[in-house]
């Protein structure tokens, strides 16, 4: 018979997402008639309708697949120059951050990315995340063996658990121990935290003492409307050497079901073999890359380059000033009802404290049943998410308001 991978049967229960829509699937078939009414704040998908300049661009990348002359077959495993160089001009030459082309990879995901860059990595590093935290990135650590069994609170044996909570503003602190690779991310889903240029100087400063990896997940930079946030890892000195950054066109460009995102690998970027040799990141992540993806559609790969021109950019921004205005809404009902909020302003998600004694996802049961709305349970994020649930932006107007009107509805 053959052996499977042990490691999966580490994983608790099932992953969050799936668990939510299991129990939404039962709220439905169960109540017919609530069913109609449901309005979905859960997943952090988007609604509303791709840009227009993306959608033109893509038209038109198909027709030319279209035509012998200008059809294209296997693209760059790496992803096509006008894209990377699109990239370059337009999100890290205007921070000041210095990237090239080359060191940018196409990818269909930042969540596949997140968990396939363990792959170029060896066993027995310390790895640190914060909790509350996305689970991809402790669950594809499950997956590939760096972690021990979980505890009765969901925590597994062999990660460092940094805690972020109100008092430190959801920005952890910096370890009291040495580690080797560090997630980070910012702005932070769940919780829509963001962190400053000092604190960031404070991670880069320890990465770089330490001889750690800093992996950044920038997915929602876009959102940031506060002066004086960093958008990019990249924007304080140093981090070149220490840090790999993704970012995605998910949130970016509503390309949840488009599926395009690039992950940033530094040449100057080293790791340390076995025998205590140096070696640089960015071949072997390109070995990688190259060995196991074939690249991202090129029609796609010319919408996401479409989301860079005048007028994508100010689809764009009107994009994400809805759902910031979504967030405003349902940040403002949560506080009115008397609930403690975070997030929701340089973020598309909004944090908040369930009432005393109630737990996540019996809030989560009472949202779903009393209100006909569904969030995510804080406890789904983490042991340090306990106490506090999630809600997404991510609807229509109409959709948000409702929600609004549901949550000042309910007995807190």
């Amino acid at each position: 018979m053959a052996y499977l991978n042990s490691n999966f049967l580490k994983l608790k229960a099932g992953y969050l997402f799936p668990e939510i829509a299991r129990r939404v699937a039962e709220f439905n078939a169960n109540n017919p008639e609530a069913a109609k009414r449901l309005i979905r704040c859960g997943i952090g998908d988007v609604t509303e309708a791709l840009p227009a300049a993306a959608l033109t661009a893509m038209k038109k990348a198909v027709d030319e697949l279209g035509d012998r002359n200008t059809f294209r077959g296997y693209g760059p495993e790496q992803g096509y120059a006008f894209l990377r160089d699109a990239i370059v001009e337009n999100a890290y030459k205007p921070l000041s951050c210095n990237i090239s082309a080359d060191e940018i990879f196409i990818s269909d995901g930042s969540k596949c990315d997140t968990g396939n860059i363990l792959e170029i990595f060896g066993g027995g590093n310390v790895i640190a995340i914060t909790d509350p935290v996305y689970p991809v990135y402790v669950d594809t650590n499950v997956m590939i063996g760096n972690t021990g069994e979980a505890n009765p609170n969901g925590r597994y044996d062999k990660l460092v658990y940094l805690p972020c909570t109100p008092e430190n503003k959801f920005v952890a602190d910096i370890p009291d121990r040495r580690v080797d690779l560090i997630y980070l991310c910012y702005p932070n889903n769940p919780t829509g935290a963001t962190a400053t240029f000092a604190e960031l100087e404070k991670w880069v400063a320890y990465a770089r003492a330490n001889e750690a990896i800093i992996l950044y997940d920038a997915a929602y930079e876009a959102y940031i409307t506060e002066p004086g946030i960093p958008r990019s890892i990249y924007e304080v000195e140093g981090a070149t050497d220490c840090a790999i950054e993704f970012r995605s066109f998910s949130k970016h460009g509503g390309f949840t079901g488009v599926r395009c995102a690039y992950t940033v690998v530094p040449k100057d970027l080293l790791a340390k073999d076995d025998q205590g040799k140096r070696h640089p990141l960015h071949p072997l992540w390109n070995r990688r890359h190259t060995t196991k993806f074939n690249g991202v559609s090129y029609p796609v790969q010319r919408g996401a380059e479409a989301l860079f021109s005048q007028e994508g950019k100010a689809q764009v921004n009107e994009l994400i000033a809805h759902y910031l205005g979504n967030a405003k809404i349902l940040r403002e009902a949560c506080s009115a009802a008397g609930l403690a909020v975070f997030g929701g302003i340089n973020a598309p998600y909004i944090w908040v404290c369930c009432p005393p004694e109630v737990k996540s996802w019996d809030l989560f049961d009472r949202m779903l049943n009393e209100a006909n709305v569904v969030i995510t349970p804080g406890a789904g994020f983490g042991a340090a998410g306990e106490g506090f649930f999630r809600i997404s932006s991510f609807n229509s107007r109409a959709n948000a308001e409702e929600v609004a009107r549901r949550i000042a509805a309910m007995k807190w």
